[in-house]
């Protein structure tokens, strides 16, 4: 079974930071990010270095149950292990968008932005996610990856749900508005006289950047031709197997610490974690 750290280990063995072009995307942008979620999939499936498209693809079938879409989360899923969202950002300082999904501590089944492909792909109700988010400034080379446990990132859902049923309860309370249930967070219908015209409720979810979150953790040198920065909680490492926690603190160019991290619940509280990085010239 594939991890979180032995895709670091796959990244720092790989001789390319280079995304691949999309054969499907329709824009460049889009170039981008498809390029970015294969080169974390084929991390954890060790084939960034693979050129065997065959290849790859029966390497990726081995390690993952669930391979996404555009319009749910997430990008992929481990066999019986972590969930994976794959978010592109072109600057240092730029937030994180998560459209219509509102951060994840958790990935959990009965989630409806999950689709039925993906929870029928393992037998499971909750898993825990990692955001994998690249730093592409140009060119379509990445810079900066980030791999952040939702964890450590985000608070329970109950926060953010909470939001959304607000909303929709203070819509309801206004006079003669008819309003129905969606997938987002809900529909006006017959605003006008004639009944023609309705309008959409949709949540736009967007986070702060995990090197603005982290910044007193671990600040990013710039002029590095790549780095990796990865937080976890210390428990989450230590459920790993032995020889990967080993091969990671004894690989030269991987550097590990022991650090202390908010608890996104409570902010009073102090977590403890892991920062793994990966720094080259």
């Amino acid at each position: 079974m594939s991890n979180i750290l032995q895709a670091i280990l796959n990244i720092e063995k790989s001789a390319s930071t280079q995304l691949r072009a999309s054969r499907n995307a329709v824009n460049r942008m889009n170039s981008i990010g498809e390029g970015l979620e294969a080169y974390i999939k084929d991390a954890f499936a060790g084939t960034i270095d693979e050129t065997n498209l065959e290849t790859k693809d029966i390497a990726v079938s081995k390690v993952f149950s669930y391979l996404g879409n555009a319009n749910n989360i997430p990008d992929a899923m481990l066999k019986g292990g972590d969930a994976i969202e794959v978010k592109k950002i072109q600057g240092f300082n730029s937030g994180i968008a998560l459209n219509s999904s509102y951060p994840k501590d958790k990935l959990y089944s009965d989630d409806h932005r999950v689709s039925k492909a993906c929870i029928e792909s393992e037998d499971w109700e909750s898993k825990d996610i990692i955001y994998a988010i690249g730093i592409v400034p140009k060119k379509g080379k990445l810079k900066h990856l980030w791999m952040v446990y939702g964890d450590c990132y985000a608070a329970n859902r109950e926060v953010y749900t909470r939001i959304g049923s607000t909303i929709k309860e203070g819509v309801e309370t206004i006079v003669d508005v008819e309003f129905s249930e969606t997938k987002e967070l809900g529909r006006v219908n017959a605003v006008d006289p004639l009944g023609i015209t309705y309008l959409r409720i949709r949540g736009m979810w967007h986070i702060e950047n995990p090197l603005t979150v982290y910044k007193n953790i671990y600040e990013v040198n710039k002029e590095l031709s790549f780095s990796l920065s990865c937080i976890l909680q210390k428990s989450k490492f230590d459920s790993f197997p032995k020889k990967d926690r080993e091969a990671i603190k004894n690989n030269k160019n991987i550097a590990t610490k022991d650090i202390k991290i908010k608890n996104p619940n409570n902010p009073a509280q102090m977590l403890d974690a892991v920062l793994i990085t990966i720094e080259e010239k």
